[in-house]
């Protein structure tokens, strides 16, 4: 499926009864930086166990931060996830391969001060974790630091809704699939957060495949909201 292409299919302006279910279960929540938020939320949003993502800044000590007006924050990614199907350790692995950790003041085009990678961590368990997975990253090459930070979790700011689920919000016709949410409502999606990352072609290959499956069955169906993946 191409992800700009806008099917035949009607669909009314909004769908107002709930798209998926809420977990029921305690979840636990990570926050990373890795660069540029708009990829990077993607980035954890198809792992099995993941149930939301969202993206923000955090690490500054400016109050109420904004897109053009970070302070000394950096762009972050929150990551809300079911810690009895994964673990705080396998995001730390999605997290080392998934940007480059020694990069200075940036991530590959986008330069500054925002862009700088830190694992935040709440309690001396994820803090022991997070140091042992950088001592882990920095042996594979000592020619070079790492340049990662590790900080306590302090306020994670949320981004402008503009920021939420950018790459699903480049494809208007997973947007109409879901039902038109409101921008709220899409933030806090568990389908939006999994097509989020499929329109940027980040899930594992078998779940890219089936989620492709899923909605081409919609298409030739003519069943018009998607509302599990």
């Amino acid at each position: 499926m191409v992800a700009g292409r806008a099917p035949a299919i009607r669909l009314p302006e909004r769908i107002s009864e709930p798209v998926v279910n809420e977990p029921t279960a305690p979840l636990n929540t990570a926050l990373f930086a890795l660069g540029s938020f708009w990829r990077s939320e993607a980035v954890f949003g198809c792992l099995p166990g993941v149930v939301r993502t969202s993206v923000g800044y955090a690490g500054g000590t400016r109050v109420n931060p904004e897109f053009r007006n970070l302070g000394d924050h950096a762009e972050a990614v929150q990551v809300e996830y079911d810690p009895h199907m994964i673990q705080f350790r396998k995001l730390l692995d999605v997290f080392w391969s998934s940007h480059d950790s020694r990069q200075i003041f940036g991530q590959g085009p986008d330069v500054g001060n925002q862009y700088r990678s830190i694992i935040f961590v709440n309690g001396s368990e994820e803090a022991r974790l997070a140091a042992v997975s950088k001592e882990k990253e920095q042996t594979r090459d000592k020619s070079t630091l790492v340049t990662t930070e590790i900080q306590q979790l302090g306020t994670f700011y949320l981004a402008e809704s503009e920021h939420q689920k950018f790459e699903l919000k480049r494809s208007p016709s997973l947007l109409q699939l879901l039902g038109n949410m409101r921008d709220e409502e899409l933030t806090r999606s568990t389908v939006a957060t999994r097509l989020n990352s499929y329109t940027a072609e980040l899930c594992p290959p078998k779940i890219q495949n089936q989620i492709e499956g899923k909605i081409s069955e919609i298409f030739r169906k003519g069943w018009p909201v998607l509302r599990d993946i």
